[in-house]
């Protein structure tokens, strides 16, 4: 099975939130369970039924971030010796050409991207451009809008 790359920053986001799941949802649930069937009959019993399927919800995500983090290759950039290239896990500040609009994205596995956060998925259009590249260096973009060209102005590896 194909190891998928997340920053540390993202792996040990999603072990803090399998960790408070497993240690504070699910033994409130479950209290709030026991405590719905102490109210008796259980068919008309909403307190019961929303319990239950909250349970239902977190245990569908512990097994998904399991299932995650079981399949994962941790990469540290702050490891790396990148010799000043692009690589997973860089911060890379780029300057749309056209509209001089300055923006700085992180390179991240597919599980932790969040467009939002600015963390674009390594296998984005614009991050497979920017991959190996180095800073002062144009990129083409290809988007569903045209072709966007940006220049590479600064690369952290924080």
């Amino acid at each position: 099975m194909q190891k998928h790359p997340m920053t540390k920053e993202g792996a040990d986001a999603l072990q803090t939130e399998l960790n408070k799941l497993k240690k504070e949802d699910r033994p409130r649930i479950t209290e709030a369970i026991a405590e719905a069937r102490e109210h008796g009959d259980l068919k008309e019993n909403a307190e019961y039924h929303a319990a239950r399927e909250q349970q239902g919800m977190v245990e569908a995500r512990i097994k998904q971030i399991e299932a995650v983090l079981g399949n994962v290759q941790v990469i540290d950039v702050t490891k790396l010796d990148p010799k000043g290239k692009i690589v997973f896990g860089a911060t890379v500040s780029v300057l749309n050409v056209d509209t001089d609009e300055e923006v700085t994205y992180k390179i991240v596995g597919h599980e932790e991207a969040d467009l939002a956060h600015n963390k674009i998925s390594v296998n984005s259009p614009i991050a497979r451009a920017l991959i190996g590249k180095e800073e002062g260096e144009e990129i083409i973009v290809q988007a569903p809008s045209g072709n966007i060209d940006y220049e590479i102005i600064e690369i952290q590896y924080i």
